[in-house]
């Protein structure tokens, strides 16, 4: 199993068309034996602590194998509107990890 962590930076004033985009793409990320775990929109009051930007959305995903990983990735499908991905994030933070 492989859990993918991302902190999603969105550049000012495209958080409709990022919407669009995940409305487009998380659908995709279960054609690859994967599942979303968590979608979060922490708010100022959710941070006790941070040394990093606050992310305007937090997903947690998980996936069967990181091969299934790198497919949704290529999907042919999603990268039809990945410019909408380029137009609204800024940067993304995405981290690897496995369950202990």
């Amino acid at each position: 199993m492989l859990y993918i962590t991302q902190l999603i930076y969105l550049k000012e004033g495209q958080e409709n068309v990022f919407h669009q985009f995940e409305e487009l793409a998380i659908p995709i990320i279960s054609k690859y034996h994967g599942k979303l775990l968590l979608r979060l929109r922490p708010d100022d009051n959710a941070f006790i602590e941070n040394n990093v930007e606050k992310p305007y959305e937090i997903h947690l995903v998980l996936f069967d194998a990181e091969k299934d990983f790198d497919n949704f990735m290529q999907d042919k499908e999603r990268q039809k509107f990945l410019h909408l991905k380029e137009k609204s994030i800024k940067s993304v933070l995405l981290i690897k990890g496995v369950a202990l």
